[in-house]
């Protein structure tokens, strides 16, 4: 599982034009979704994420969490994170899960990061999507669960 860490002032997600999830501080989080992941991959980056010290303290040093600061979080589905360009000059995402079993580890994600009791808004699986998002720093990190087991 990959996810792309965005610490935002805010952040909305459009689809068909209404806004379907939108959030103040917080995370933004772009959600890739691999063939080999499993419950353990989302228990482990739900884990990371929401304890990233990656706000402020009073001495603008980065020392608080999601959870110390009480943010928000915009989850959002995005399977071209498994897209591998490293030939030819079109991507090749035959390492993304698709489908049904995508959305519900997508779905499984967005439950557990629920279980914080942060307030968590999403966009809306497989739908085109337009993303506002004002990053705040910036500051934006690459998680990968398979490179931290």
């Amino acid at each position: 599982m990959r996810v792309v860490v965005q610490r935002v002032t805010s952040s909305r997600v459009i689809v068909e034009d209404k806004i379907v999830g939108s959030i103040n501080k917080g995370l933004n989080l772009l959600i890739g979704i691999s063939k080999e992941d499993s419950e353990e991959d989302l228990i482990y980056l739900r884990d990371k994420i929401v304890n990233l010290r990656i706000f402020e303290d009073e001495n603008d040093k980065m020392n608080l969490s999601l959870l110390d600061v009480k943010g928000d979080i915009l989850a959002i589905s995005q399977f071209t994170l498994y897209g591998d360009c490293r030939k030819g000059r079109r991507p090749n995402f035959m390492e993304a899960e698709g489908g049904e079993r995508a959305n519900s580890l997508y779905n499984k994600f967005v439950e557990l990061l629920r279980e914080t009791n942060l307030k968590v808004e999403t966009g809306k699986f497989g739908a085109h999507m337009m993303v506002d998002i004002q990053n705040d720093g910036p500051v934006t990190l690459i998680l990968d669960s398979k490179k931290n087991f």
